[in-house]
Order: C-alpha cells, then structure tokens, then sequence
C-alpha cells in the first residue's frame, strides 16, 4: 500500500493507527540507544582474554631484540605492522602504528598540513579558502575534522559506485581544494564498497593542488557479515601504478576488532610523506605503547587471526543486520516512505525517509525512548539537503531492545511520511 497514492480519508485513517501504536511505545517508557557504531557488551568480551595475555613472566621483548616496556620502536613492532599492512592492502615499511584512535592519527595528519605543508607547498594554514571534499552520506567525525581547522567543506554525491567521480573529477581542477575523505569498504553509512572503477579513477586523480591529499580511512576493511564479502581494489597498487602514490593517505585500526578505547591504530603512505610523518613523530613520541602493542600481536598472532577473530564479531552481528533489514522489510516494503541499504559488512544501514521528514522521524523515536543519530550528521555541517537521511547503528543493543527499537523507528516513519502528505 503506497502511502503517497492514498486519498485524504485514507490517511487521516492510517495516521490514527499509528498515533495509537505510538503512544503504546511511549507508555513503555523505553530508555534505549542507538546513536553511534559502538560495539555491543558481547562484541567486548570477545578480546577479554587479551587482558590476561601479558603478565611479569611475559616475555616482553620484540623480535627485534627490543624491551617494549622501554623507549624504541618508533615505528611500532613489525609483525604488527605487517598485520596492518595485510589488511589495508599497503608496504608493511610504510606503516606507522599509533595509538588506540585513527581518527586521531587523521586528526594529527591534517594538522601537519596546516603547519608544514605538503608536497614543497605552502603550509594550508597560509592559504586562503580552503576546501576539502565531503562524500555524503558520509561519516559526520571526519567532517567535523576539517571544518574544525576551517576549510570549506564541499559535498560530493554517493552513488553506488562510490563518491560521484565526475564531480571528484571536476572539482579537483580548483586548486583550492586540497583533499577528500573516503571510507572505501562498507562506507559510512550507506555500506557500499567503491567500485574497480572507482578505485582506479581517484588513483588516476591529476588535481590542480600539488598538496592534494586523499584520506584513505578502511575502518571496516575485514568487517564483513556475509559469506560473499565485497572486494575492494587494492588503491596502493593502483597509485603505484599511476606514480600517484603520494596523493593519499592510508588509515586503519583495530578499534572494532578488539577493544575500541583501547586498541591500536595505523597509517600508511608513500616515500615523501613517509619520511615527513616519521620527522614530525619524532618530536611527538619516543616510542609507541609497544606493551598494548604486543598484547595484541599475542592474542591475534597473524592476518588469520584477524580473520578468526572477525568471525567471531560477524556470528553477532549478523543476527542483529537481520533484525533491523526484516522489520524494515515487513513494515516498510511497498509503502512508498523509505529506502534502505542492505550493506554486506559494515557498522550501519543508511535509511531514505520522505524528503523533509527525516527530523521529525529523530524527533518522534527521541520522544518515545530511542536515541538516533541526529538527522543530518551524515552530511557536511549536519545539513542534508534533502532531511531525508538516517544512520540506522544495529551493532550495540541486544536483539530484544533492537526488535523494539526498530518497530518503534517504522511506526515515526510512517507517521512522519503521513504528516507530511497531509499537511
């Protein structure tokens, strides 16, 4: 029944039956969250055992020789290292492990180029009117990072390739735009993986700014929840093929593969960046945490460890993705009010309510107990255009909450979608 062809009488109708399934919710005083990507308590215990791995009988020296409870390894321990480098696709002599966020790696990464520069340019921060590109629905923290240091924040259509590259293609002749972020594996939110040709355009890139800088982030490189996970083409191999290698940088971490507040994150670049992270981290550290560092390379041991371990997150997550797209499916489907991805890894699935209703739906599960992501986040400076996006997080509640979650999220889609076609 498509909601959008119903005469007036008709909706009036069916805008009564959903106050009253509403205000059903409302009386149950519901206190749930579904805000962000976190991983749930059960995901947690899964890296438990890595907290007893190192002990004062451990053997707390690298294979290099070095004591870890010491400064040294500026670089981070190489079989680690070469851990990351297998799951971002990159040199393991070109990975820098860091801390526990990679997004504060990004963070720092931006930072040096408003300071330093890159490429022999003019630091950014000596330049005027800067912009970075914004694929959108996109991830709303990297947003906040280069609006925080000022640029112009310019929004680039998702499409189910990828970012619109005719527009990446385009705007990259402006030398004013310096960078662009990308989530290339089950992007945020919308869970698609860019595509071979994708990949190979943005490899390909030939913008007008020498100090263009593209940031790689493949949070969710061995997240899939599918027994056909997407591929993703490997942009390491395509830069170096292009001689474009210095373009981009690449990031991960281990944040929702062991524990995310205390995990290990990494980056990866070409030979010139390489050689500038590595001078400006020597005025920052004298050495990584290589203790967090070995416990983690104890519990994984290797990229099949990762694999293994991923296994594991995926029997939890995958009922809880089946929770969310069948309620969706049964009270959604044909009715004309949303769109849905059905993401094949990942942390989230992107929903399309009526333009205009997209607050309101927010606004109606807030009202009765259910924490959503704010309408608009995924876009740039937390305005979609169209106030018809949603990030729908199934990752951190139990099942039992989720169910009621979800049937209280379709009931104020509808409710918002009947609104709207009445008022």
């Amino acid at each position: 029944m498509d909601f959008t062809s119903l005469p007036k009488t008709e909706l009036e109708k069916k805008k009564q039956s959903l106050q009253e399934r509403y205000r059903d919710f409302q009386a149950k005083k519901l206190n749930l969250n579904m805000a962000r990507g976190k991983p749930g308590t059960d995901q947690l215990r899964l890296s438990e055992e890595m907290l007893n791995i190192l002990t004062s009988d451990s053997n707390l020296h690298a294979s290099t020789g070095e004591d870890c409870r010491n400064y040294g390894l500026p670089n981070g321990l190489p079989e680690l290292r070469t851990i990351f480098a297998q799951m971002m696709d990159v040199d393991a002599d070109h990975v820098i492990l860091g801390g526990n966020s990679s997004l504060n790696m990004m963070f720092d990464t931006v930072s040096l180029g408003m300071t330093k520069g890159f490429g022999g340019c003019e630091p950014w921060g000596r330049q005027d009117h800067l912009k970075f590109l914004c694929p959108s629905p996109g991830y709303d923290r990297h947003f906040a990072v280069t609006e925080y240091f000022g640029f112009e924040l310019i929004t680039v259509k998702m499409t189910p390739e990828g970012p619109d590259m005719d527009e990446v293609e385009e705007y990259v002749k402006d030398p004013t735009v310096k960078g662009m972020w990308c989530v290339p594996k089950y992007s945020n939110p919308t869970g698609i993986t860019y595509s071979d040709e994708t990949v190979r355009r943005i490899a390909n890139l030939k913008p007008a700014a020498k100090d263009f800088r593209i940031f790689w982030d493949n949070a969710y490189c061995v997240h899939d929840l599918t027994d056909t996970p997407d591929h993703l083409l490997s942009l390491w191999d395509e830069c170096k093929k292009a001689g474009t290698l210095e373009n981009v940088f690449f990031f991960a971490s281990t944040s929702k593969i062991t524990f995310p507040g205390a995990g290990i994150a990494a980056m990866a670049c070409g030979d010139e960046n390489y050689k500038q992270l590595r001078r400006r981290n020597s005025f920052q550290t004298i050495g990584p945490d290589k203790l967090n560092e070995l416990r983690h390379l104890y519990f994984l041991k290797d990229f099949n460890g990762v694999k293994a371990q991923m296994a594991k997150h995926r029997a939890l997550l995958e009922p809880k993705f089946h929770t969310v797209l069948s309620k969706l499916e049964k009270e959604l489907s044909g009715k004309g009010v949303a769109t849905w991805s059905k993401p094949n890894g990942g942390y989230f699935i992107s929903v399309d309510v009526l333009p205009g209703c997209a607050k309101r739906v927010v606004q109606l599960c807030a009202e009765a107990g259910v924490k959503l992501t704010d309408a608009g986040a995924t876009f740039p400076y937390g305005k979609d255009p169209q106030d018809s996006n949603i990030r729908v997080a199934p990752t951190f509640p139990p099942i039992s909450e989720l169910e009621q979650a979800m049937e209280l999220f379709c009931i104020s889609v509808q409710l918002a979608a009947v609104e709207k076609l009445l008022a």
